[in-house]
C-alpha cells in the first residue's frame, strides 16, 4: 500500500537535503582556499580576482535571468540593483584581494580560520552603529581573540605580514556582509551577487594593469584553480547556499557553512602538505568554537 508522506516528513526530507547542499557549499568554499594558495604561485592577487570574479558573474547569468525578466521595465528596481552591486562589488574586491595576498604568505589553512572571524566582527560593527550585542557576543569575541593569539602570534609576539592581511580581510568581509544587508533587501539575491562579481572583477582588473604585469601564460598556468574559485566557489556554491537556506533553520545553516574553515585546513594539509604547530591547532579550535557559538541558538537545537 502506497502512503502519502505527512507534511512533517516532507519538511524533514527538505531540511535533510538542504543540509547536504549547505555541507557541499562549505566544502567548495573551504577548498577554494587551496585553489587561492596554488594560484598565488603563478599570478598576483589582482589578476587572480579579476579573472575569478568575472567567471563567477558569467556562471550566475543563467540563474539571474528569471529575476531580470520578472522586473523588466522597472527602472527603479534596476537602479537599486546596480547601486547595490557597485557598493558590494567594491567591498568584495577589497576583501578578496587582501585575502589572496594574505593566503599567499600564510597558507590556506590559517587563511580559512582567520577569515572566519568576520562572523564575530559583524555584530561588533553593528554595535558601533547603534545595535546592542548580547553578552554571548562579547564572550565569543574574547574567546576568538585568545584563539587568534595562539594562531597568529610568533614567539616574538609579532604578527606575520600574511596574518595581518588576513585580519584586515576579515574586517573587509564583515563590511561586505553589512553592505549586502543594507542594499540587498529589495533586490533578487542572485542578481545582486552577479552584479557584485562583475563590479569586483572590473575593479580588480584595473588594479591588475596598474600594480601587476599580467601574462596570459601565467593565467593559463593557474587556469584550473582560478576556474574552480570562479565557477564553483563564486557561482555554484552561492546558488547552493541560496537554495539550501530556504529549507533550513538559520542557526543550523550557519553551523554547516562555518565548516568552510575546517575544510580549508583539511585541504591545506592533504593537498598542499601544510602543517600547523600544536599552538596553531589550538588557536584554530578556539577560533572555530567561538565562531560557531556566536551564531548558534542553542535553545533552538534543544527544541529540535
Amino acid at each position: 500500500m502506497i502512503t502519502i508522506p505527512s507534511l512533517c516528513t516532507l519538511s524533514a526530507m527538505k531540511e535533510r537535503n538542504a543540509g547536504m547542499l549547505l555541507l557541499l557549499t562549505s566544502l567548495i568554499w573551504g577548498l577554494s582556499f587551496v585553489a587561492q594558495s596554488v594560484s598565488s604561485e603563478s599570478v598576483g592577487p589582482f589578476t587572480f580576482n579579476a579573472v575569478r570574479l568575472i567567471i563567477g558573474a558569467i556562471v550566475l547569468i543563467p540563474f539571474a535571468l528569471p529575476g531580470i525578466r520578472k522586473h523588466k521595465g522597472d527602472s527603479a528596481y534596476f537602479s537599486k540593483a546596480i547601486k547595490g552591486g557597485i557598493i558590494c562589488g567594491l567591498c568584495l574586491a577589497s576583501a578578496t584581494i587582501t585575502q589572496q595576498a594574505g593566503i599567499a604568505v600564510s597558507g590556506a589553512g590559517k587563511g580559512g580560520f582567520i577569515t572566519s572571524l568576520y562572523i564575530i566582527i559583524v555584530p561588533i560593527i553593528s554595535m558601533l552603529l547603534g545595535d546592542r550585542p548580547g553578552m554571548k557576543t562579547w564572550i565569543c569575541a574574547a574567546a576568538a581573540l585568545i584563539g587568534m593569539y595562539f594562531l597568529t602570534l610568533s614567539e616574538g609576539l609579532s604578527l606575520s605580514g600574511g596574518d595581518t592581511l588576513l585580519i584586515i580581510c576579515a574586517f573587509l568581509f564583515a563590511l561586505h556582509i553589512m553592505a549586502i544587508d543594507r542594499t540587498g533587501k529589495d533586490v533578487d539575491g542572485i542578481l545582486l551577487s552577479m552584479l557584485q562579481f562583475l563590479i569586483g572583477g572590473i575593479v580588480s582588473a584595473i588594479g591588475m594593469f596598474i600594480f601587476e604585469e599580467p601574462k596570459i601564460s601565467s593565467i593559463i598556468d593557474a587556469g584550473l584553480p582560478i576556474f574552480y574559485a570562479g565557477a564553483f566557489s563564486c557561482g555554484i556554491a552561492y546558488t547552493l547556499q541560496v537554495v539550501g537556506q530556504k529549507y533550513m533553520n538559520p542557526d543550523h545553516a550557519v553551523l554547516l557553512l562555518s565548516l568552510e574553515s575546517v575544510w580549508a585546513a583539511v585541504g591545506g594539509a592533504l593537498i598542499l602538505g601544510e602543517r600547523m604547530s600544536g599552538q596553531e591547532l589550538l588557536g584554530c579550535i578556539i577560533v572555530f568554537a567561538a565562531v560557531i557559538a556566536s551564531q548558534v541558538n542553542f535553545k533552538s537545537f534543544i527544541k529540535h
